[in-house]
């Protein structure tokens, strides 16, 4: 009597080809790397952003430590650079938009391309919403807004100096720079005397944001506007009084 053929009603297994299925990828570089032993000497700096791991149980290795702390201040330092550079970009273009501004203030020849290049380029250059220019004059001026000194004395008389001013200012002081409706829209401000052999005037910036122009921001490059303005006013009108 014969047997019967048995039938298995095991799955079939995979094959080892299919279990361990050569990564290439890994084998070439793990090839390159033994032909060349001296790889990572000459490029020691991709060793920072490496995972190497030297533990001992629970412990980590002082070498791992180390790399950590690289890696970390490595991190750091690139997004340091990466502010540095925009703040020098952003540098690069204002002291671009002040050299032109400067240059058309240099090239005018009245009083009125005067004002009118210093609050056509900051509006649209400058991209300030609020732009103030006030002259002081005990006459009547041709162009531009005009006003007494004893006026701006007894309006802003804190804010006139020769340093600039930037911050918060008080309800009056904003409707005498800007005017009573456009004074409720402005957050923040930056104002800078004209100020050469006297007193001329006073130019005023302001940004919706409260937290624009802080006291700590910078005011180099409207300090610039501002000194080729105190020089070039007085060479157009007698009207314009210097007051020391």
């Amino acid at each position: 009597m014969t047997d019967k053929p048995q039938t298995s009603t095991d799955t079939p297994s995979e094959s080892p080809a299919d279990n361990a299925a050569p990564n290439t990828e890994a084998e070439a570089i793990i090839a390159f790397l033994l032909d060349h032993p001296d790889f990572f000497a000459e490029h020691d700096e991709l060793l920072v952003s490496m995972r190497i791991p030297h533990q001992r149980g629970d412990t980590v290795s002082l070498v791992e430590r180390q790399l950590k702390l690289l890696r970390e201040r490595n991190i750091e330092m690139r997004h340091r650079l990466s502010q540095l550079m925009d703040v020098a970009r952003d540098n690069d273009r204002l002291f671009d938009k002040t050299r032109r501004l400067n240059l058309a203030l240099m090239d005018a020849t009245s009083l009125e391309e005067i004002v009118i290049a210093v609050e056509d380029s900051l509006r649209q250059e400058f991209q300030v919403p609020f732009v103030s220019l006030i002259l002081f004059s005990d006459n009547a001026m041709p162009v531009g807004r005009w006003v007494t000194t004893a006026e701006a004395q007894k309006a802003i008389g804190g804010l006139i100096g020769e340093k600039t001013v930037c911050g918060a200012l008080r309800e009056h002081e904003l409707a005498f720079l800007f005017g009573a409706e456009q004074s409720k829209e402005v957050g923040s401000t930056a104002i800078v005397t004209l100020n050469h052999l006297g007193l001329h005037g006073v130019l005023a910036i302001g940004s919706r944001d409260p937290q624009h122009y802080k006291s700590s921001v910078g005011t180099l490059f409207l300090n610039y506007i501002a000194d080729v303005l105190g020089r070039l006013l007085p060479r157009f009108t007698n009207a314009l009084r210097s007051v020391r």
